[in-house]
């Protein structure tokens, strides 16, 4: 402080203490919504690989499942088993892609962490200004 510096009173550090606090928080917010923004995009990516899983497990049945069918009954098998083991096949691929797109969207994490922390410090920061004073 400078000696040509005039003393604030209590009052007058009081508001600038709301008001850096009131800075802070839409800081906060404005953090958050970021984080929960990304998240949202991640969550949309992994519902549209699921999406494309589906997609492909369908149109795998529909594309390969005659020509599978006639492989296996080509190599011995009867028609009706050639049928249940290429049908299986296929919707074990599908579950597959599924699975991994659905543990990808388990590990996203929804609550804002990166915000969580940063108000937690903040807030111990304000105490330790407040107990300094």
């Amino acid at each position: 402080m400078n000696p040509t510096d005039t003393p604030k009173s209590a009052g007058s550090m009081m508001s600038d203490l709301i008001g850096h606090i009131g800075n802070l928080v839409r800081n906060e917010v404005d953090l958050a919504r970021a984080e929960v923004a990304q998240n949202l995009d991640k969550v949309g990516a992994s519902l549209g690989a699921m999406a494309l899983a589906v997609a492909l497990g369908i149109a795998g049945l529909n594309l390969l499942a005659m020509s599978l069918v006639a492989l296996v009954i080509w190599a011995g098998l009867p028609p009706h088993w050639a049928t249940l083991v290429v049908g299986a096949a296929l919707i074990l691929v599908a579950l597959l892609i599924f699975r991994s797109a659905r543990s990808t969207l388990h590990q996203i994490g929804f609550a804002p962490t990166r915000t969580a922390r940063n108000v937690q410090r903040d807030a111990a920061a304000i105490k330790e200004s407040i107990h300094a004073k």
